[in-house]
């Protein structure tokens, strides 16, 4: 018997130095370490149970993609080309802004606005030496649409979404001959043409367009209900005779709100 005790009382130690290390590499508090060593301490005498309670965990504080509206708004970039027959494309900047109603997890209705404007070369023209102030003109187009939207792989980080628009563009091309100081002596397009004009500077007339983009976003996630996107898209449209595809792409903010 005493052998036993004091192989016991040599144990004892031991065991503690170990659950010393344990209670150090695991992070097990100081009194679930002396419940364990007074059990080891105590041979012959039944277990005791202990429960140790785990830290609580933060909720998960990431989107959860079960909102009902979606708003984005930001800076856009397009080019183009403003006359049948004009050898060079130009660029537009402008805005966008883009509303999104999710019926389920996955699709949406869209409705879209755009703004456009930028400088086009021009054909060349009669009396170019007294119109230099026509050899580069500004043009714009207001831009609606509506469509659908379709929401692929997502994460806590970044969602991908899929979209198909369309509407129509308003052209408006004679703005540098329709404020040209004391009447311009061109026209925009050739049918508008007056007579003592002494030509036309290839635009397409003002006019309305019919219109389509299709394209994608990807939104990476800033917080639960805002993220930063950048939105490419391949559109369509059809001021001449013939449909004419051009890229446009652009880059805002997406607040998300409404619980589905």
């Amino acid at each position: 018997m005493t052998n036993q005790t004091a192989l016991s009382t040599r144990r004892t130690p031991i065991a503690a130095l170990v659950l010393a290390i344990l209670t150090t590499l695991t992070g097990t508090s100081l009194f679930c370490a002396s419940s364990l060593q007074a059990q080891v301490a105590a041979p012959g005498t039944k277990p005791m149970s202990t429960t140790v309670t785990s830290p609580a965990l933060a909720p998960y504080a990431g989107p959860r993609y079960d909102n009902r509206w979606e708003v984005y708004g930001g800076l856009s970039y397009s080019n183009g080309q403003a006359g049948q027959n004009l050898p060079k494309h130009y660029n537009m900047g402008g805005g966008e802004l883009m509303g999104t109603y999710w019926l389920t997890n996955h699709l949406g209705i869209a409705g879209d606005y755009r703004f456009q404007a930028g400088t086009t070369p021009t054909s060349p023209n009669p009396g170019s030496n007294q119109l230099t102030n026509l050899n580069r003109v500004l043009v714009m187009q207001n831009i609606e649409s509506g469509g659908i939207q379709w929401r692929g792989p997502k994460n806590r980080y970044a969602a991908i979404d899929y979209h198909a628009l369309v509407g129509a563009t308003e052209g408006i091309f004679d703005h540098a001959t329709a404020n040209f100081p004391g009447g311009s002596p061109v026209s925009a397009c050739p049918s508008q043409q007056q007579p003592g004009q002494i030509g036309n500077l290839g635009l397409y007339c003002n006019s309305t367009s019919p219109f389509g983009a299709v394209g994608g976003s990807i939104d990476f996630n800033y917080a639960p209900r805002v993220a930063v996107r950048l939105q490419p898209d391949l559109i369509f449209e059809h001021f001449g005779t013939e449909t004419r595809e051009f890229f446009s792409i652009s880059a805002g903010l997406v607040y998300k709100f409404g619980k589905r």
